[in-house]
């Protein structure tokens, strides 16, 4: 075991919280360790979440539009195929550019960098194991600090009765790794992360079933809003059952002219009916949970909530007042650009600077295409609460871009409050909806209106010129809408 090294500031995790934490922490002046157990900083986001995923959304659209919308505007193809191997390695590449370029980051900001899993061993001190496969010359390190940052993440929840085997039954991880298309696959959840990889499959040829056990996938997202983005789904290739809870998995022989094979057939209940669903990959994408294991919470006297999140304050301070928790292991949504607001909100804290973090306003994206985008309220939710709101919607059916782009699939709400027209609100169902929450977001942040968005100028032609049709409808005053 190598000797004890002291610092201002240790950061467990160099995902997008953990890493943005440790390099505003180290331009405000503190000695920082930013400890992970793999060598490739970046976490889950951009190692085997958000950016290989979007790596294959981008390149499975194009397939996409080559096969079934090229022809329309005069290009012609030949068979468009799909090198799968190609793909993948592009993928990858991209991976590897983007945690690299944190790497670079890092030693630029002089931020030590410790690889290994780290565990409290005291409320002022941790031990970090090297991976022995990886690192079998590397003794254990003891690390010091003055403050610390847990920002370990999130792991895919398993269902208890259908466990990963990372062949069969998989998580995200291995769906962003198939070295074959599935002929059937079948996706358990609805959410973000499900309707994303089942998207990226089905474009690649699969025969692709969502089954979700709420009444409507995307279930944060407004019912008209539901309503139309499933539709295009279907149109897409995807089949969706809602309402129907799984109940497992078993194998069942099916008969075939030249030979017999077994094959993996998934259950499910729905009005007390049973469900049978053929798969050759089952991925499992019911959320997400705390990530903490091993972490030796006990010993740093660290306390945990009923649903195993760490425990924290109003600024993400846990019970031992200089131990700090933040992204995917406390209360909020599991979201990248979240946790890098909770790191840098953190990190200025601890500097003794003004932090700031608004978490009423942080947007939620699913990045299918069409992409559906919100934040704030729904107009479901302010109605639940007893609001009095006033609703302004534009289609992109009657937005010139969109037009001239084929991307005039959905609409763009805002909601505001029908007295003081501060937006509350909004949800987007359209092409780069992702991209166009954040103007709305903006607004919010100084408490806009609906008016004040209404009379921002915006560029024509252009996709965000919708948002401010959009915000003129909250008081009836659109230009381009009857």
């Amino acid at each position: 075991m190598s000797a004890s090294q002291s610092f201002d500031l240790i950061v467990i995790g160099a995902g997008p919280g953990g890493y943005v934490c440790a390099f505003r922490a180290a331009q405000l002046g503190l000695k920082v360790a930013l400890v992970d157990k793999r060598a490739a900083l970046g976490g889950t986001c951009l190692n085997v979440g958000c950016i290989p995923s979007k790596a294959l959304l981008h390149a499975t659209e194009h397939v996409a539009w080559a096969k079934a919308h090229a022809a329309d505007s005069g290009i012609k193809f030949g068979s468009v195929e799909v090198d799968l191997a190609t793909l993948m390695k592009k993928k990858d590449a991209v991976v590897t550019k983007l945690t690299g370029g944190v790497g670079l980051l890092a030693k630029g900001r002089k931020v030590t960098v410790v690889t290994g899993t780290a565990s409290f061993v005291s409320p002022t001190e941790i031990e970090v194991s090297p991976d022995l496969k990886l690192q079998p010359s590397t003794s254990t390190t003891r690390l010091q600090a003055r403050h610390f940052v847990i920002a370990t993440g999130s792991a895919p929840v398993e269902l208890p009765f259908m466990k990963f085997d990372g062949e069969t039954v998989v998580s995200s991880d291995h769906a962003i790794a198939f070295d074959s298309v599935p002929k059937k696959l079948v996706v358990v959840g609805g959410g973000a992360i499900g309707l994303e990889l089942g998207s990226v499959w089905a474009r690649l040829g699969s025969d692709v079933t969502v089954v979700e056990f709420l009444p409507k996938i995307a279930a944060t997202f407004d019912d008209d809003i539901v309503r139309q983005f499933t539709r295009l789904l279907q149109k897409q290739g995807l089949k969706i059952e809602t309402g129907a809870k799984v109940t497992g998995l078993r194998q069942s022989k099916i008969e075939n002219p030249k030979s017999k094979m077994s094959a993996s057939i998934l259950t499910a209940e729905r009005d007390g009916q049973t469900l049978e669903f053929e798969a050759d990959k089952v991925l499992v994408a019911v959320g997400r949970r705390p990530f903490t294991d091993g972490l030796g919470l006990d010993k740093a006297g660290v306390s945990t909530d009923e649903k195993k999140r760490i425990a924290v304050d109003g600024r993400l301070r846990t019970n031992v007042p200089h131990i700090w928790a933040i992204g995917d292991v406390v209360a909020g949504p599991m979201l990248a650009h979240k946790a890098e607001e909770d790191g840098v909100a953190v990190a200025e804290w601890i500097a003794g600077k003004a932090g700031h973090i608004d978490w009423d306003l942080v947007p939620g994206i699913v990045y299918t295409n069409p992409e559906v985008a919100s934040v704030g309220l729904g107009e479901d939710e302010a109605k639940k609460r007893g609001l009095t709101i006033a609703v302004g919607k534009f289609n992109f059916a009657a937005n010139g871009r969109a037009i001239a782009a084929d991307a005039t699939d959905g609409f763009v709400k805002i909601i505001a409050d029908a007295k003081t027209d501060k937006i509350l609100g909004a949800q987007i169902l359209g092409h780069n909806a992702g991209e166009l929450i954040s103007e709305i977001v903006t607004h919010m942040e100084y408490g806009g209106s609906a008016e004040d968005l209404g009379r921002t100028i915006h560029g024509h032609p252009t996709m965000s010129e919708a948002i401010k049709e959009a915000a003129l409808a909250v008081s009836k005053s659109a230009i381009h809408a009857m």
